[in-house]
């Protein structure tokens, strides 16, 4: 079964209407080049011209005449008895009869089926008043407003009273109470639930300007138990220091109104509880998270995300200062003072995340994660996440500080810069113990054009990554064709026990007697090592007599001693003490600390 008002709108179309006047479907039309039946109508009737000048003619009614009600049987009996010459203006009465009936989008859709037949309609005065009375009732404000912005329709009480409604719906306060003046005859000329609708407009709009006893006045119109007059008077009654009536009244509305009008009642109870400074604080938090919680997208809750900002930073609360201030921006609920409010929080944002705040450092950062998008743009935002990414790295929160810091490499644009983040979130990712992860992070940032320097640097913390991970010929491969990698591969080859390849490379490596550096100390002691592993003797005396001079008056003078000593001299004891004396320092510098701690993480993933 169709639907009524879908019934209805096919039946005033074109071709609905040849049907009723006999015409025999369009499929069982005659065939081509054949004369239609004699007393028959063309199976398609043209769309009916002239009446937009008809129309324009007819002085805009006034008062109850504008819209003049039917009922169903009439408008029925109407609409099946019109014919191509009557069919506009039995559409035009039955569109005036939607509007008295307050089915607004029923009458958009008549009011449409006319234009498209006689589109100089939408010149007519009395058709863009129509049009404008749908759109309000059918919530589509602004298209209600640029219809009744006809310079014929300025001064006309009818239209008036449509902008009002419109500019109501809107919270254009000011311009709607504006119109009260020009609409107030066809305002009384209404009566009984005819007015409502604009009273309530009127209301909202004085009550939103603080005109709290106009309000009240304009209000007693409406029956006592009417939960959307009940708001509004409670909210003015607050407003002229009737303290109790008012919450009595909005108290009535949490018991009868309609959802919406049971939040708006709450909120404003709240409102006025904390300006009366009879509700604490923090029992007001709560109860505006209750009614965050359960009520979202209108203007309510704009207002109560705004009041909830306002009580965070009278509380000194910036988590919940940031959750409310947020909300208001991501849903477009800012307005005017957007700019305002953006600085407000962006510099709790920053005292938040500033080493001297009393926030512990994963809330900090889990603030700043969070609220991101409300971070300053640019160098100054830079600078926010670097400090609070070595603030993590410092306190070992590796997978924090590598999250924030991915996060920012992956908003800029694909080019050299990503170049030194990339490493630095490689390097926190092989510190946090998760090597894969910065070797998938690394090549999937590979695309770009690097600078010798930089790709030399990623391959570093690639093959670090690759060596922990144990797949030692990948690292060695990294290496290639980046400049003085003969300490890395050394210190692979050390940590994998490759005595051959650690001498094979470490023997070009080898600086010169004299005064030895740790690092210095280490190359030698750990090729005394790989020689003796290997039983090689004669390499052994040329390095003994090479540098005995050089570690005579060093700590490491007696491992060095014993390594070089002649095989079947050593005692096993005494040559596990001297490999626990080799300096720590790695030849690898910064890559070689890389290995020694990711191998560590791997283990005991940390962060």
């Amino acid at each position: 079964m169709i639907a009524r008002p879908l019934l209805a709108t096919l039946l005033i179309g074109g071709l609905a209407a040849a049907a009723l006047a006999n015409d025999p479907p369009a499929h069982e039309s005659p065939s081509h080049g054949a004369a239609p039946a004699a007393g028959h109508a063309p199976a398609v009737a043209p769309p009916t011209a002239g009446f937009a000048a008809v129309l324009a003619e007819r002085p805009l009614p006034a008062g109850p005449a504008a819209w003049v009600a039917m009922t169903e049987e009439d408008a029925w009996a109407r609409i099946a008895a019109a014919t191509p010459g009557s069919r506009q203006a039995v559409r035009w009465d039955y569109a005036g009869s939607l509007i008295a009936a307050g089915r607004g989008p029923d009458a958009m859709g008549v009011l449409e089926v006319m234009r498209s037949d006689d589109p100089d309609l939408a010149m007519v005065p009395g058709w863009r008043r129509a049009n404008g009375a749908a759109a309000a009732q059918a919530g589509h404000a602004d298209d209600a407003l640029a219809m009744l912005a006809d310079p014929m329709l300025v001064g006309d009480a009818e239209s008036c009273l449509w902008r009002l409604r419109a500019l109501a719906a809107t919270e254009r306060w000011r311009p709607a109470l504006e119109q009260l003046a020009c609409a107030l005859p066809a305002l009384n000329a209404r009566h009984g639930r005819a007015r409502r609708p604009f009273i309530l407009a009127a209301g909202e709009a004085a009550v939103a300007l603080h005109r709290d006893q106009a309000a009240l006045d304009w209000l007693a119109t409406l029956p006592d138990g009417d939960p959307a007059a009940n708001l509004l008077r409670g909210k003015a009654m607050l407003g002229v220091g009737e303290g109790k009536e008012g919450r009595l009244r909005l108290a009535r509305v949490a018991i009868s109104g309609d959802p919406e009008q049971r939040a708006d009642a709450e909120l404003s109870t709240i409102e006025a509880a904390l300006d009366a400074h009879d509700l604490p604080p923090k029992e007001a938090a709560q109860r505006l998270d209750r009614l965050l919680l359960n009520w979202r997208g209108d203007a309510v809750e704009q207002r109560a995300l705004r009041v909830a900002l306002a009580l965070a930073l009278r509380m000194h609360d910036t988590p919940a200062a940031l959750r409310s201030g947020a909300a208001l921006f991501r849903y477009g609920g800012a307005g005017a003072d957007a700019g305002t409010i953006a600085t407000q929080l962006r510099g709790l944002l920053a005292a938040a995340l500033a080493p001297e705040s009393k926030l512990p450092l994963p809330q900090a950062a889990g603030l700043f994660w969070d609220y991101r998008d409300l971070a300053p743009a640019g160098v100054a935002g830079n600078r926010l996440a670097d400090g609070l990414i070595d603030r993590l790295q410092a306190a070992g929160l590796y997978t924090r500080a590598a999250d924030l810091l991915d996060h920012r490499m992956n908003a800029g644009p694909r080019d050299i810069e990503q170049g030194p983040l990339s490493v630095r979130v490689a390097t926190l990712r092989i510190l946090a113990g998760y090597p894969d992860a910065a070797i998938r992070m690394l090549r999937a940032t590979d695309d770009v054009s690097y600078p010798a320097a930089m790709f030399a640097d990623r391959r570093r913390v690639e093959a670090a990554a690759l060596d922990i991970m144990g797949r030692r010929a990948e690292a060695l491969a990294a290496l290639q064709d980046v400049p003085d990698a003969a300490g890395i591969a050394a210190e692979i080859h050390w940590q994998a026990r490759d005595w051959a390849h650690l001498v094979e490379v470490g023997e070009p490596a080898l600086p010169a007697p004299g005064k030895l550096s740790e690092v210095g100390q280490a190359v030698v002691l750990r090729h005394a090592i790989a020689l003796a592993m290997l039983q090689r003797e004669a390499a052994l005396t040329r390095l003994r007599d090479r540098y005995t001079a050089s570690f005579a008056k060093l700590p490491t003078a007696a491992a060095f001693g014993l390594l070089t000593a002649k095989a079947g001299t050593v005692d096993p004891a005494a040559m596990a003490g001297a490999m626990a004396a080799l300096p720590s320092a790695s030849p690898a510098g910064a890559i070689g600390d890389l290995i020694a701690q990711g191998r560590e993480a791997r283990v005991a993933p940390a962060g």
